[in-house]
């Protein structure tokens, strides 16, 4: 059982809890995922069985594709839905200033415009990102708090849901306790935290906001519309259905070129040995998915311009030898 599922991951899971739960169903003990989702987001959680979790390097740095819902009119302290509020981020009128103006829609998007492109963004403290070994929500959860060097991010696409066809009444979804919704659709580059974007986007308005929903429709080639919700994949192992959601190996790194090995060739790879091709118009370094006679993935290797050479850097099959 070796492939890539993708799970409609629900709220209130973290990813390893997904995993700890797909790792039951299927009764499999090498399961794993490319890439977290905080526990109160739901959306793709791209998830590795098998040999397939040795292939996570060729995965998690994919781009991703969110919707979210910025709340308007205080921050917290997580920069999400889960933290405190911290009381002097509100701000009367506070966001409802947007709905008086006549320029509502060109001050949103003076806001989002600087937020595009190649970013600067510091990780935020409630974060799994390590700094000297810890995680810094373990630092956070002590009440520390240290300084964090910034990363730069990408964002490809950064705008309002339906913002050309809404009315500036409906721009904003009045919560009638001070707080405005804001839907926005992101693209960004793997590692970026929308919950920053979130509060960046607050303060260009001059309000405290942050993070109210958060779901992931896109984590490279896998699309939400594919995704398979744990209960529906408990329905397929008991009808005996799993390939129907199950992504072999080689379909997950569609993306990469490849080249069908002859049988020699074959035997060269999964012993960790380079082959030569000639006549493969790729650039040195370029990853390329090798593959046996029947189609399947065998390894993923760096071709090397100099000698026209492919360098298998993980081996998914074994030589037959090795196993007995």
């Amino acid at each position: 059982m070796d492939g890539v599922l993708v799970i409609d991951k629900p709220a209130g899971l973290t990813s390893h809890d997904v995993v700890d739960q797909v790792r039951r169903i299927l009764h499999v003990r090498r399961v794993g995922h490319t890439g977290t989702l905080d526990p109160f987001a739901t959306g793709v959680l791209v998830v590795m069985v098998g040999c397939a979790t040795r292939l996570a390097q060729f995965l998690s740095g994919v781009e991703k594709e969110y919707e979210a819902v910025i709340r308007l009119g205080y921050a917290t302290d997580t920069g999400d839905i889960t933290g405190q509020p911290i009381p002097e981020t509100r701000s009367e009128p506070g966001p409802a200033r947007l709905l008086i103006g006549n320029d509502a829609k060109q001050e949103i998007e003076t806001a989002l415009a600087p937020l595009r492109g190649e970013i600067d963004q510091v990780p935020p403290m409630y974060s799994a990102k390590k700094q000297a070994g810890r995680k810094l929500y373990e630092l956070a959860r002590r009440g520390e708090e240290v300084e964090r060097k910034p990363v730069r991010v990408c964002i490809y696409e950064l705008e309002a849901i339906n913002l050309a066809s809404k009315p500036t009444a409906e721009l904003l979804k009045d919560n009638r306790d001070g707080t405005f919704d804001f839907q926005v659709r992101v693209v960004c580059s793997a590692g970026t935290y929308i919950r920053t974007l979130a509060e960046d986007f607050g303060k260009r308005l001059g309000v405290g906001a942050h993070l109210a929903e958060l779901r992931r429709t896109r984590a490279g080639a896998f699309r939400v519309q594919e995704a398979t919700t744990l209960e529906q994949l408990k329905v397929h192992v008991a009808e005996e259905s799993l390939g129907r959601i199950l992504h072999l190996p080689d379909e997950a790194l569609a993306r990469l070129p490849f080249v069908d090995l002859s049988a020699d060739d074959l035997r060269r790879v999964r012993n960790g040995m380079s082959v030569k091709i000639s006549n493969m118009d790729w650039s040195d370094g370029e990853q390329v998915r090798l593959r046996d006679e029947a189609g399947q993935l065998v390894a993923v290797a760096t071709f090397n311009g100099a000698d026209g050479s492919l360098h298998p850097g993980v081996v998914i099959a074994q030589d037959a030898t090795q196993k007995s």
